[in-house]
């Protein structure tokens, strides 16, 4: 994470996670209020997404941990340097330690969605406890560093231990839409920010930020009020635009089996009637 692309490449993944989060529950919530009371199976296409979504974790973590340990600088799985003894790449192993527990919730998704054996709601718990160990990791993360590289960092923990704190309360209050999209709120807030911290630390194009300046500080306290306004704005547009195109696709699913059921008892009155005169 030592530069734009390093920033870059988690701030999308958290992006993209965070709209498909927004996505996927919309779906599902719109699918539960369509339903009779009592009927809570749910359709075979969102075990898919379940399993897509926990696959892809479990890809993603992977990769990250690969990358992390085995880059031309990195510490190719060497923790401690017997001879100068020191420490190697403690950034890397925290970073690797971070994915590592976001496969670890890949694993948990498709463990809860495969066997029912699993307590519901573990899938959930993992997840929060992922988000807290990134959150945890970063604030021993930024020490000694320059005012704003270490503020920018900090601010970023609002959206990790939120994130964190409303996917644990999940577990106890299942399928709650306001609890669902906040989480994915958060998620989208982490993504966009992650790309802010590169612009501010790793500025690809313009002038190089002043570290120690307090001005500057300020200025990206108030930049990061703006994302999670712009955040929350994203899974607003993003949820009525899911809701409306199901309610759509909906109401045209339901006229094309009223017609069919239409042109099915037109066929047989038909029939009916050419029968009764056939017999006179």
């Amino acid at each position: 994470m030592g530069n734009f692309g390093g920033h870059a490449i988690p701030g999308s993944i958290f992006l993209l996670y965070g709209f498909w989060l927004t996505v996927k529950h919309v779906l599902q919530h719109y699918w539960r209020s369509t339903q009779p009371k009592g009927r809570q199976m749910m359709p075979a296409f969102f075990k898919k997404m379940d399993y897509f979504e926990g696959g892809f974790a479990i890809f993603a973590a992977f990769v990250g941990i690969m990358v992390e340990q085995f880059v031309i600088d990195g510490p190719h799985a060497h923790l401690y340097d017997t001879k100068n003894n020191s420490w190697v790449k403690l950034m890397n192993w925290q970073h690797s330690t971070m994915y590592l527990f976001f496969g670890i919730s890949g694993i948990a998704i498709v463990a809860s969605t495969a066997s029912k054996l699993v307590p519901i709601g573990v899938d959930r718990l993992v997840l929060s406890l992922a988000l807290f160990v990134e959150g945890f990791l970063f604030y021993y993360h930024v020490h000694s560093r320059p005012h704003l590289d270490a503020h920018i960092h900090t601010v970023l923990l609002v959206a990790v231990f939120g994130g964190s704190v409303s996917t644990m309360l999940e577990v106890f209050m299942r399928h709650n839409i306001i609890l669902e999209l906040l989480g994915s709120c958060f998620f989208i807030l982490q993504g966009t920010w992650f790309y802010q911290i590169g612009f501010v630390l790793y500025p690809p194009n313009g002038p190089e930020w002043d570290l120690e300046q307090h001005n500057n500080i300020m200025f990206v306290t108030m930049c990061f009020c703006w994302h999670l306004a712009v955040a929350m704005l994203l899974v607003t547009c993003t949820s009525s635009l899911v809701w409306f195109t199901a309610k759509r696709f909906s109401a045209r699913g339901r006229d094309i089996e009223i017609g069919m059921r239409n042109t099915t008892l037109n066929s047989s009155s038909q029939k009916a009637l050419l029968e009764a005169s056939d017999e006179e």
